[in-house]
């Protein structure tokens, strides 16, 4: 069902079951899919391209031009997939150059007045709390959790099932399966809860785990040397190769 007080370019494409209520505004080169419902004073700009399912909430704009100096207009895309929820005042920006994206997964929970700036790549099943701001290329992986008022700096890379707590401040990696709060932000344990209610990961494993990351932040050792011990001391499995894995391939250093 699509309102006559809605606007909705003609060149816009619309998939079957598409509610667009009151007041909405979709412009043309958008790909809206199946089952999605886009309520009043949402905004879908050019360049957005969303999956089936998905719940756009009151005074959303999806695709905003991107707050880069070096934008000059470039027909540039932001990529939803399915069943997300984006709630009222979020603001999702497109890449800043051609031929990239900005990117979404599946069933990410966008709460009110989240900012995603160009070109940041979310993964699935996240959460992002409500006044979370998060800068221009920022990588969150699966079943990151981000508390209200959570700042990630530009060029941020969160792991898979990582809590950050309200208020932090973000300026580098934050590796998997931790708890991260403070400001100064700081290592606060793992997120063994979330990990076995919801990951059914067991507490032999979540012990390897804080092993892991006992030798990381506890020990008198660099991380070079820390990830080395990891390998040594540590029984080797999915989450721990993922840990290794992670810090070792982090370009801005990990939050320490």
């Amino acid at each position: 069902m699509i309102s006559p007080l809605a606007y909705v370019d003609p060149e816009a494409k619309l998939g079957k079951n598409v509610t667009v209520l009151p007041f909405a505004y979709i412009e043309k080169n958008v790909e809206i899919g199946d089952d999605c419902v886009i309520m009043s004073y949402a905004s879908i700009l050019q360049g957005t391209k969303m999956g089936k399912g998905n719940k756009i909430h009151q005074n959303a704009v999806l695709g905003a031009e991107p707050q880069d100096f070096h934008y000059t207009g470039e027909e540039s895309s932001l990529i939803i997939g399915d069943n997300n929820d984006i709630r009222e005042n979020v603001v999702i920006s497109r890449a800043t150059f051609a031929g990239n994206a900005t990117k979404i997964g599946n069933g990410n929970y966008l709460m009110d007045k989240v900012h995603l700036c160009h070109d940041v790549q979310i993964s699935n099943n996240c959460v992002v709390g409500i006044g979370s701001t998060i800068a221009g290329e920022c990588t969150l992986d699966d079943c990151v959790i981000l508390s209200g008022n959570v700042t990630l700096h530009q060029y941020c890379h969160i792991g898979s099932w990582t809590l950050v707590q309200s208020g932090c401040r973000i300026s580098k990696d934050v590796p998997p399966y931790v708890i991260m709060s403070g400001n100064p932000v700081a290592y606060h344990g793992v997120n063994a809860v979330v990990l076995s209610q919801h990951r059914n990961t067991s507490e032999r494993i979540l012990r390897h785990i804080a092993n892991a990351y006992r030798l990381i932040y506890q020990g008198n050792f660099s991380v070079q040397d820390a990830v080395q011990k990891i390998i040594d001391q540590v029984p080797m499995s999915e989450e721990i190769e993922t840990i290794v894995n992670f810090v070792k391939g982090s370009e801005r250093g990990i939050v320490k």
